[in-house]
């Protein structure tokens, strides 16, 4: 069966065969995809992570999918159902739905109405009709009117007889297959507002009267009702026209024209209201369910990876302040291996004698650490805190950085933080984590669960087992992406790197610790349980700056080591020397190094890292400020065009910090003078960006923008879109 799930992959990937099973097979052999993609782009045809995750994904619904048929066939076998034919049937099918159906009539089942019937001995009476030879039903019932059998007329007999038919036709797999098709095709969600529940579940308005295609229901959309049937203030149904299912059954079961096939159609109809439109329906919430969630963990995976990928201000020495009003300002100083050296507590915002002794205090500071950046967190008293620095004397003056802070308290009463700084209160520990952030974004927020940094859409509604796993995989990417300097990481980001988990993590730390630094890569084979599987999953991706080997501090695997020493031979030169003279690299005859082991894209990447050896792939870090007297939702007007920065995409839209301490929506009509699919296409999490002002909502704190360059204040006139009610908005703007 393996072969064949290789052949179906490849198939429905659109890839070759062999790339399917030689990925299948470094994935079995305990590689990661970061180094399949990475160092093992001979085997796979240079496969991108996108299509091996896709590949190990596939591969493993498959595989409960051969586990669920092994279950099935022993349930048969043992309940001595099992035939050739069945047998035949559920080894051919092709999905999980496929397979529930072929079982469904020989399932274990609780007493049913048809059960109890077939007790009472009315199952012939139910082949009878069935047959629909036009044969007076009253007439044929007479025969199985029985009173010891609690069958005392004839009008109980045929119900009876028409329970059985109606579970006949729910549980014939051809019907379910045609409803099926039916369903995903036809189906209307229906949502309206629960009794008594008009007044209090306001922000679920859009919904108090809506009715759209399932097809085409975006998954933002989908979600929002079904949180808002969850949280009772919504009605929510998902099914297509009756008459339309009713025709397909009725083509199925209706041979006849007589007393009897009328019959049978009342147990048609009673079978879809009663067992199939029941069924149909939470196969059809689960099915769009699916695709809703996989449509929100793309989307939270791709804002993470910006968020995770934003350009760091790197080693700087540092003073953060996470702001406050009436608690004061935690500030602290660290250097630039972000140590903390200082930490205290000011109040800007106090009284005249308290906010002068701040203004003392931070130049002061800032020569006493040789302050080379400002960190201020964006929260309450953000803005007011920069404006409060902005208005110091600098001399020089010093870049001052508002910085996201989504999840630093988190990360301050994690067992992380905890373990660091023991003895420091949690504001403190967010104020370092403010300053960390600046530092390299990706070392501090993989200390986080991604779930808290607020990048995310209903991400508490979704398969979390989908989610988790789609997160690590992008934080993992991300990590391996970048690179990691081994002598510098946190045990959290060391947890990300290829091969390398939670105890190896901190073994390493622990090495480094009791030994000092790291001085070349061949040193990680000392680290407890770190074996050879493990170093050559890892060691490609951790760097060791200035050690003894320069290409240590590359991504050039220890593995291909060998092949440079041949290129700086080749070149009478030595590898440090070869990596420091372009001319030297230029020459290099590539072919000459071709193996059956090491082909083009391998020979590429060395040279790639010869050139810029450990190049990090993030953007060069830039200075950004909001609009200065822009501070509250009371200082908006519509036409205001405003700098800002995307904190958020969603599939209806982005969300924009424009200083205010309230992101504003642009929602994917307002992205472009185009038609715009995906808000993704156009913005990016940490873009910097400048928008409109549309509309301000204080009531709501809600912020209408617009990325268009002509913008203008809608009109409150605009038509319904399609599947409202007139006079409603739109829903884009559901909770989040």
């Amino acid at each position: 069966m393996t072969r064949e799930h290789h052949e179906n992959v490849a198939e429905l990937l659109n890839l070759r065969k062999g790339q399917v099973g030689a990925t299948a097979e470094l994935l079995d052999d305990g590689a990661t995809i970061p180094f399949i993609a990475r160092y093992r782009k001979e085997a796979t045809g240079s496969l991108d992570e996108v299509a091996l995750t896709a590949i190990r994904d596939h591969l493993k619904l498959l595989k409960d999918l051969d586990t669920r048929k092994k279950a099935v066939l022993k349930s048969l076998d043992q309940n001595g159902h099992l035939t050739r034919e069945l047998q035949q049937q559920i080894l051919a099918a092709e999905s999980m739905a496929r397979i529930e159906d072929i079982y469904l009539p020989f399932r274990p089942k609780r007493r049913t109405r048809a059960s109890q019937a077939r007790q009472k001995g009315l199952a012939p009476l139910a082949e009878v009709l069935m047959q629909q030879t036009g044969r007076d039903p009253l007439n044929t019932a007479v025969e199985y009117v029985d009173p010891e059998k609690d069958v005392e007329t004839v009008d109980e007999a045929l119900a009876g007889a028409r329970d059985i038919i109606a579970e006949m036709v729910n549980e014939d797999s051809h019907a379910r297959d045609r409803l099926r098709q039916l369903y995903r095709a036809r189906s209307e969600f229906v949502s309206t507002v629960a009794k008594e529940q008009e007044e209090s579940g306001n922000k679920y308005r859009d919904y108090f009267n809506y009715r759209e295609m399932a097809s085409q229901a975006p998954s933002h959309r989908i979600l929002a009702m079904r949180r808002g049937e969850k949280e009772g203030f919504l009605n929510l149904t998902i099914a297509p026209s009756e008459s339309e299912a009713l025709a397909i059954l009725e083509e199925l079961f209706i041979t006849g024209h007589g007393a009897d096939a009328e019959q049978v159609a009342l147990a048609v109809c009673d079978g879809y209201r009663r067992l199939l439109a029941r069924s149909m329906e939470t196969e059809m919430r689960l099915f769009t369910k699916e695709q809703a969630d996989r449509e929100a963990i793309r989307v939270f995976a791709d804002n993470l990876r910006q968020l995770l990928l934003a350009a760091p201000l790197g080693p700087k020495r540092i003073l953060s302040l996470d702001p406050g009003f009436r608690t004061g300002c935690k500030l602290v100083c660290l250097d630039r291996q972000g140590k903390l050296l200082h930490h205290e507590t000011i109040y800007p915002h106090s009284s005249t004698q308290k906010a002068a002794a701040a203004r003392q205090k931070i130049p002061q500071l800032c020569h006493r650490f040789a302050i080379e950046a400002i960190a201020v967190g964006n929260g309450t008293a953000g803005k007011e805190t920069e404006a409060f620095l902005r208005a110091l004397s600098w001399k020089p003056s010093l870049p001052i950085v508002m910085v996201n802070e989504s999840g630093a308290s988190i990360y301050s009463a994690s067992p992380a933080a905890r373990e660091e700084f023991p003895d420091l209160d949690l504001t403190v520990r967010g104020a370092i984590s403010i300053a960390r952030r600046l530092m390299d974004p990706l070392a501090e927020l993989v200390k986080i669960d991604p779930k808290s940094i607020g990048v995310g859409q209903y991400q508490h509604d979704v398969d979390q087992g989908a989610l988790k796993q789609a997160l690590d995989d992008t934080v993992a990417s991300c990590v391996n992406a970048v690179g990691v300097d081994v002598n510098r990481a946190s045990p959290q980001l060391l947890t990300y790197v290829s091969g390398i988990g939670p105890q190896i993590a901190g073994n390493i730390v622990d090495f480094r610790n009791e030994n000092g630094p790291f001085r070349k890569r061949t040193m990680l084979r000392q680290v407890s349980r770190l074996g050879p599987k493990a170093f050559q999953q890892a060691a490609g991706f951790l760097r060791i700056q200035n050690g003894d080997n320069p290409l240590d501090a590359s991504a050039v695997h220890p593995e291909s080591y060998p092949i440079v020493a041949r290129m700086a031979r080749d070149l009478a030169c030595t590898p440090d020397r070869l990596m420091a003279d372009a001319r030297l690299r230029q020459s290099i005859e590539v072919e000459r190094y071709l193996t059956p082991d090491v082909g083009l894209p391998t020979l590429v990447d060395i040279l790639a890292e010869l050139d810029k050896p450990g190049r990090d792939p993030r953007q060069e870090f830039e200075l950004f400020a909001f609009a200065e007297g822009i501070d509250t939702l009371d200082d908006l007007e519509p036409g205001m065009r405003l700098p800002g920065v995307v904190t958020n995409v969603t599939a209806f839209g982005a969300f924009v910090d424009i200083g205010v301490h309230q992101d504003g929506l642009v929602h994917i009509s307002q992205m472009a003078d185009h038609f715009v699919k995906d808000p993704a296409d156009i913005v990016k999490v940490q873009q910097r960006v400048d928008v409109t002002v549309l509309e301000v909502d204080p009531g709501r704190s809600r912020i209408s923008l617009s990325l268009k360059a002509s913008a203008a204040a809608p009109d409150r006139k605009k038509r319904p879109q399609r599947g409202r009610v007139p006079k409603k908005k739109a829903a884009g703007g559901a909770p989040q």
